[in-house]
């Protein structure tokens, strides 16, 4: 009996495992997105990095790479960019500020490591981010600018 409830609890702990990333990360990668998003006073996609600081072949399609631009107190328009990518430790959703020279270094900081894929796209003029999670999960967010 003992050991049918030891069983009983390992399954249990092992479905509850799998389900992280929607109970626990998604939450997170969501409010982070959205905060982001909801400042931005215009977006672009783009297949990579390079494009987006270029400002070349924006498309609508369903993009790794997101360029948000923010217009500062002093009306000074900066950008930043969120993409998601391997840079050499894993893929991961990173956020970019992009200095007024123009030239991107490192990441600021990664939003998220644990998706296995994020893309966003364009669907009648409202931004949407797929994230497919570690163990197949797939979450669409939508949302808009607001001003």
């Amino acid at each position: 009996m003992s050991l049918a409830l030891f069983n009983q609890q390992l399954a249990f702990l092992q479905i509850y495992k799998a389900q992280s990333f929607l109970t626990e990360e998604a939450p997170l990668i969501s409010m982070h997105v959205s905060k982001l998003v909801g400042k931005a006073e215009r977006f672009r996609l783009h297949a990579s990095v390079a494009d987006a600081l270029a400002g070349t072949n924006p498309r609508s399609a369903a993009s790794p790479v997101l360029v948000l631009n923010f217009r500062q107190p002093d009306g000074v328009v900066r950008a930043a960019i969120l993409s998601f990518e391997n840079r050499s430790s894993g893929l991961a959703l990173y956020y970019y500020v992009v200095p007024l020279s123009g030239v991107l270094g490192a990441p600021q900081w990664y939003i998220t490591k644990k998706p296995s894929n994020v893309s966003f796209w364009v669907d009648q003029g409202i931004l949407r981010m797929t994230l497919a999670g570690p163990n197949g999960e797939l979450i669409t967010y939508s949302g808009a600018m607001t001003q």
